[in-house]
């Protein structure tokens, strides 16, 4: 029988990108596509997909969080974590929510199904393109060290917030947001937005096409 695959994606192009992937192959069905991870938890209870290929970021809420309920709720569902943010801080946080591979969207549609058909055989067993390096930089780490909180800041800056948005995206106040921004600016040597996001590039910290135009 076909494995059964969800697509969790707030860009619907992606979604029917990734549904004409997945329906070339005969090894697999795609049962639904959800926008957010309300939705995403209720198409998941009413089709148990064999495979929930997931966004980081969604509307409502964080695809890893999504993926941590999911694997708590059924340990043998494939997970596969596609990203635009592909830093070693959402690798080793696709790990550790039980993730089964992890996969930029730069990749192309045929890596996310072979990703796919890797998470279906051993749920359990974490793939990244990028793992080994990771693991080296996580043991012997240069530059910058950024706290969780601190990188999330700094993938909002790069997506053009500001500080007030900044806030109610992260639900903290502006002030600690004003601290973070502070921190990451002495870490990163910079001394505005732009130069932290060019710091931050520099260090790996992110891609060059994370950075939203000034």
């Amino acid at each position: 029988m076909p494995k059964t695959v969800m697509l969790v994606d707030d860009h619907e192009l992606i979604r029917q990108g990734l549904r004409r992937a997945f329906e070339r192959d005969v090894d697999f069905t795609v049962v639904g596509e959800a926008s957010t991870v309300a939705e995403a938890h209720r198409l998941a209870d009413a089709t148990q997909p064999t495979v929930a290929v997931i966004d980081i970021r969604l509307p409502d809420g964080s695809g890893l969080e999504l993926a941590k309920a999911l694997r708590t709720a059924r340990p043998d569902v494939g997970l596969v974590i596609l990203t635009m943010y592909v830093g070693d801080d959402h690798l080793f946080g696709a790990l550790d929510a039980g993730a089964s591979a992890f996969v930029p969207k730069s990749a192309p549609s045929d890596e996310v199904v072979s990703a796919a058909r890797h998470a279906a055989a051993t749920p359990s067993s974490f793939v990244a393109a990028d793992l080994a390096e990771a693991m080296q930089r996580r043991m012997h780490p240069t530059g910058p060290q950024l706290t969780r909180r601190e990188r999330e800041v700094l993938d909002l800056l790069a997506d053009g917030l500001g500080v007030s948005n900044i806030a109610r995206k992260l639900y903290i106040s502006e002030s600690t947001t004003k601290t973070h921004v502070s921190k990451l600016y002495d870490k990163l040597g910079a001394s505005n937005r732009a130069q932290a996001i060019m710091a931050a590039v520099r260090a790996g910290l992110l891609d060059d096409g994370d950075a939203a135009a000034e």
